[in-house]
């Protein structure tokens, strides 16, 4: 039984299926963040406990300052005794390897992460190892955006380098569109986790083409491809993960082409010791790189490659970050293909949520797997992130890759209904 240290996660998904995976592999865990509230206040989920009950213990310190953190994660390992250090959540990866590297335990180079972490490095990293990706700028003020935009050709997209989920990512069509992007950005200047975010702004060439997400777990140097997932996005002029599947419905020589691409990515990286979610756009010029994670995929894409192959990528991350070489054999599961949806608020739809029409339908429909909905009286706004969702079905084919087709279906039956502004919504109900 090894012992852990989990510095901070995200409060969705991953932080049940980390402490699931722990606990399944007979592992404890300590659990480390600046801000305990930011967890109580997210709900317990319906089927099971608050997922930090689970942790052998509980403490607070300033995660987000290394000058604090090293010396205090020093002290708790001389009192505690961890096997590795591990986290779910982007704004803490890179802190995770540098402790991981302070305790002389095993993880990947903390350089490695933090370019990884962020986009301009991962773009000036990818570019100097001839890693195809779109024609970039990045621009530290106003007349220098401009320019580069000027330079890259209309329409294009503007990024933060350092958020996630999708959060201020634009196509802009012209200056004045451009201007408005960087005004927004200019107006978030802290993010989610408190931390200070650096002003710069990218500026991409707009690649055309479906994306798709290469998941891989990198172990002693090598880089074992568990698949590909397809994407599907909306939301436009954002760009909104509207749904997946798994594996994605690619011919063969094009998957091939995706997988390696990242491998490519991750090797130009020197990512290694690391469960990975590389985003690849594919091109008419060829399989492009949007983004490389140094975690595992989410949006429930984790459960999805679990349900056809039976690889947890949960559990993978956790023996990566104890140095073990992670079971990834394929398990016959008995499903060809598996998908998720997601319900994305309409530009036109904003209040507070009554409910659902059609959930009790879907609900009784046998090909669903699983069906998570947003309680009422939540903030209903339009989608500019993934951080806007309402809901998801997952669904499953056991006889090829039409488990997106019949997520989409089921998708479709269910409808938001937003309270007047003059009238509160209905009392929450029990969850699905």
């Amino acid at each position: 039984m090894a012992h852990l240290l989990m510095i901070e996660s995200w409060v969705g998904s991953m932080s049940r299926l980390l402490p699931r995976a722990l606990g399944e592999g007979g592992h404890r865990f300590t659990f480390l963040t600046r801000d305990l509230h930011h967890y109580l206040r997210s709900a317990a989920p319906a089927d099971g406990p608050h997922p930090l009950l689970a942790a052998e213990n509980v403490l607070t310190a300033d995660t987000n300052d290394p000058d604090a953190l090293l010396p205090y994660a020093e002290r708790l390992h001389a009192l505690l005794g961890f096997d590795g250090v591990l986290s779910s959540c982007d704004y803490y990866l890179p802190q995770v390897a540098r402790v991981a590297r302070r305790l002389g335990l095993p993880g990947p180079a903390p350089e490695a992460v933090a370019a990884a972490c962020r986009k301009d490095l991962t773009r000036r990293r990818l570019a100097e190892a001839g890693v195809p990706g779109p024609a970039y700028e990045l621009c530290a003020d106003r007349e220098q955006a401009r320019a580069a935009a000027r330079a890259i050709g209309y329409p294009l997209v503007v990024k933060p380098v350092d958020l996630c989920a999708g959060m201020f990512v634009r196509q802009v069509r012209d200056e004045a569109e451009l201007l408005v992007a960087i005004r927004a950005l200019d107006a978030f200047p802290v993010n989610a986790r408190g931390q200070r975010r650096e002003p710069a702004v990218l500026l991409e060439e707009l690649l055309t083409g479906a994306e798709v997400s290469v998941e891989t777990v990198s172990a002693d140097g090598v880089a074992h491809v568990v698949g590909v997932t397809d994407k599907s996005v909306g939301g436009a002029p954002a760009f909104v993960e509207t749904g997946h599947m798994f594996p994605a419905a690619l011919d063969p020589a094009e998957a091939a082409a995706a997988v390696r691409t990242a491998v490519d990515a991750l090797a130009a990286l020197g990512l290694d010791q690391v469960v990975a979610h590389t985003e690849i756009k594919l091109t008419p010029a060829g399989p492009r790189v949007v983004e490389v994670n140094p975690r595992p995929a989410g949006n429930r894409i984790t459960e999805l490659v679990r349900r056809v192959t039976g690889v947890d990528l949960a559990a993978a991350a956790i023996d990566v970050a104890l140095g073990r070489r992670p079971d990834l054999a394929v398990h016959p599961t008995g499903v060809a293909s598996a998908a998720i949806a997601f319900l994305v608020p309409g530009g036109g739809q904003a209040g507070p949520l009554d409910g659902f029409d059609g959930a009790e339908a879907v609900r009784r429909d046998p090909a669903l797997v699983e069906l998570a909905l947003a309680e009422p009286g939540r903030e209903v706004r339009p989608a500019t992130s993934n951080n806007e969702y309402l809901g998801h079905v997952m669904t499953a084919d056991t006889g090829g890759a039409g488990a997106r087709r019949t997520a989409e279906r089921l998708l479709a039956g269910l409808t938001p209904r937003v309270a007047p502004a003059d009238r509160p919504a209905a009392p929450a109900a029990v969850s699905a």
